[in-house]
């Protein structure tokens, strides 16, 4: 075969091969989630998963974008960012609907202005514009108030990176941020599972989805040399992940003194 004729088949073979990695990139990130979705919506149960995996991904996905705007990476992962907004707005909307409807309380929690139908009939409503218990925090009845909830950290914080766009240590620092709090995701899996000597109730299918994902991203990111706050976390990322599945193998293996502890969420990644 002549040179130009193996050019002329290569040249498509890594346009495909470059295709599938970004389709990857873009969609891989959800993939762990839609069955988790499927099992909520089975069983009418979201104990199972904590909504502040949604909460800290909605934050850092949010600032990538913001970050974009300052310094603008490849486009795959910004739709990534995207796309993985969208399916956390989804878990939160199907986890707030199955909660609210297995529970018994008739008080509600909510972020903006109480509603004088959701309080308590024994009282006069108190009227504020937040009622914000920060016990309470992300835990709210409704998923308009997460909505809410994000369209105002979405409009501080785009403001001010409106303000300070021309700063590149802003924007630097944006970036860094913005892919360390997702980098941090698993750590207090990791650290609950260190305190109860245990990783019963964890999904060791979760776990290695999570890793290989984040290890395709990470690789992802350094062949087509993302920003560096990409590859750095990245790499975090995958370490936090082998931590978990190395104390899955300890504790399978080398179980330890039982301690008290409740049940924990399904989702590797729960805080």
């Amino acid at each position: 075969m002549e040179p130009g004729g193996l050019e002329w088949l290569l040249v498509p073979m890594q346009q495909l091969v470059s295709w599938g990695a970004a389709g990857a990139m873009v969609f891989g990130g959800v993939v762990p989630y839609i069955p988790q979705y499927r099992d909520i919506r089975r069983s009418q149960n979201a104990e199972g998963f904590s909504t502040y995996v949604c909460l800290v991904l909605l934050v850092a996905n949010i600032l990538r974008i913001l970050f974009w705007f300052g310094r603008r990476f490849e486009s795959p992962l910004l739709w990534q960012s995207i796309i993985m907004i969208i399916t956390m707005l989804m878990m939160l909307k199907l986890c707030t609907e199955v909660r609210v409807s297995n529970e018994l309380n008739i008080k509600r929690r909510s972020f903006a202005a109480a509603d004088s139908k959701d309080e308590e009939i024994k009282a006069p409503p108190k009227r504020s514009y937040l009622d914000f218990d920060l016990n309470y925090f992300w835990h709210w009845s409704k998923f308009t108030d997460y909505v809410q909830c994000v369209l105002t950290f979405t409009g501080v914080t785009g403001y001010i990176t409106y303000l300070w766009l021309d700063s590149s240590l802003f924007v630097e620092t944006l970036g860094f941020l913005a892919v360390f709090t997702e980098a941090m995701l698993g750590v207090p899996q990791l650290y609950r599972n260190y305190q109860n000597r245990s990783t019963e109730g964890m999904s060791i299918k979760m776990v290695l989805m999570w890793t290989s994902g984040d290890t395709f991203k990470t690789v992802y990111f350094i062949l087509n040399q993302a920003p560096f706050q990409f590859s750095i976390c990245g790499l975090l990322q995958v370490f936090v992940d082998i931590a978990i599945l190395l104390q899955v193998y300890l504790y399978s293996y080398y179980p330890q003194k039982p301690v008290s502890h409740t049940a924990h969420p399904a989702s590797t990644k729960a805080l």
